[in-house]
């Protein structure tokens, strides 16, 4: 399958894994006032039609991973941030909160690798993914308050269910900056490398989900997102036929084949 057209980014496929990397370091590859939002939600329609792919990297190029809402417009009350409430609330809507919508359905495991700054909407960007990675050089910060303003693509939602409403609560009224390793401390990334070992460290954890039998990890995702939100006996019910499907699918014979040779 072809991959899709990309604006303001990059996407490379290469075994199994693509690749999607922000392209904006102009403006730090901020969401609003570029075509990333596009970019981002193609990418994300397109792996859930791939066959050929099983993992998701999101990665900045530059000093940022993303630096959110673009504040030029916003003194400027341009773009995304311009009209009467209606209007910007209309435009929002349309706009960056397709992120997470379009994110949310991804059905294949996505890492964030977070190069560098991470902020309002970009913080909130990786914590869309399943998997956060970060370099030394990474800074995470739930800004919006600083400028007045909500998290208003879903950050509240992401954060509290990440870290716990009490840590998210303070980060998002306090609007304050954390380094990488305070990150890693309170359970927003996995772990933290050095800049020059972060994409790597991302292949190789990709490669090796990517390494899976492709329709049960697609399955498997599925179940890890459901059952935040199922009562247990329903759960298991759902287990029970996703089950059912893997058992007769030719991969876990393979699968099963493999390991008795081993």
């Amino acid at each position: 399958m072809s991959m899709p057209p990309v604006a303001d980014a990059l996407l490379e496929v290469d075994a199994r894994v693509a690749v999607l990397t922000l392209n904006r370091d102009d403006v730090r590859n901020a969401l609003t006032g570029t075509q990333l939002i596009e970019d981002i939600v193609r990418v994300a329609d397109w792996v859930n039609r791939c066959d050929e792919v099983s993992v998701l990297v999101i990665t900045g190029a530059g000093a940022a991973f993303s630096a959110g809402g673009n504040v030029k417009d916003m003194a400027r009350r341009s773009g995304d941030f311009a009209g009467d409430v209606a209007e910007v609330a209309q435009r929002y809507r349309r706009g960056i909160q397709r992120i997470p919508l379009a994110l949310s359905e991804v059905e294949i495991p996505v890492i964030a690798a977070v190069n560098g700054a991470a902020i309002g909407a970009g913080f909130d960007l990786a914590n869309m993914a399943d998997i956060r990675l970060a370099s030394r050089r990474a800074r995470f910060g739930e800004t919006f308050l600083n400028l007045g303003i909500i998290p208003g693509d879903g950050g509240a939602w992401f954060m509290q269910r990440l870290i716990g409403y009490q840590q998210a609560f303070e980060l998002t009224l306090t609007g304050r900056i954390v380094g990488a390793d305070e990150a890693k401390a309170l359970g927003i990334v996995l772990d933290v490398v050095e800049p020059e070992h972060l994409l790597p460290t991302a292949l190789d954890l990709a490669a090796r989900i990517a390494a899976q039998p492709p329709k049960a990890l697609r399955l498997t995702k599925r179940l890890m997102k459901m059952a935040q939100r199922m009562e247990l006996k329903d759960f298991l019910d759902l287990c029970a036929s996703f089950q059912g499907m893997c058992h007769n699918e030719a991969e876990h014979l393979e699968a099963v084949s493999r390991m008795l040779k081993e």
